[in-house]
């Protein structure tokens, strides 16, 4: 191997609070994209982004679904906007045990955006294409890869809390029917 560092391209999604209106319209695009078979039915339950409201004092804060985590998260910061407190699960983009955002209605199993990779590739995400507000964009850039290695160890570990919570057999059944859409 050369001493050339490798490159990866990164994507982001980037949020403008500021624009957003709480229209959902990125759920459910979302959800539509992600259902068995694809564009088959709207269930924001299964979408990979939520739209947190407010909409009495009109604050709407879409976040995309993250890794999941074990464990609950040991901090209870509270953040102050326009006057109204929220704790920090209102913005967490985990899934957690505390909570059942970001789950897999059927099984419970935990969602992560994905940007709806898909064969061929999509320009944008669904929730980029979906918001006509652009509260939602989308953005490519390059940095240097770190390698695979990481990223095993991460899936190992994934996979290992989930067969420790849900039993290998739901796990297996999961995967199998989602690898079939």
């Amino acid at each position: 191997m050369s001493g050339e560092a490798r490159t990866k391209i990164v994507k982001k999604i980037k949020v403008d609070v500021d624009k957003c209106t709480g229209c959902r319209a990125c759920e459910m695009a979302c959800s539509a994209f992600h259902a068995l078979p694809r564009y088959s039915t709207i269930n924001p339950a299964r979408s990979r982004i939520r739209v947190v409201m407010d909409e009495l004092r009109d604050v709407y804060v879409p976040i995309r679904a993250g890794s999941y985590t074990p464990a609950e998260c040991s901090g209870r910061n509270v953040y102050t906007i326009d006057g109204k407190e929220y704790n920090q699960c209102n913005f967490c983009p985990a899934c957690c045990p505390s909570r059942d955002l970001f789950k897999e209605p059927d099984s419970g199993l935990p969602l992560k955006c994905d940007m709806c990779e898909d064969d061929p590739p999509l320009p944008e995400p669904m929730c980029v294409q979906a918001c006509v507000f652009g509260a939602l964009t989308y953005e490519e850039s390059e940095e240097e890869d770190l390698g695979e290695g990481a990223k095993q160890g991460e899936l190992e570990t994934v996979y290992e809390s989930l067969v420790d919570k849900y039993g290998v057999e739901k796990v297996m059944s999961t995967f199998s029917r989602l690898s079939k859409g």
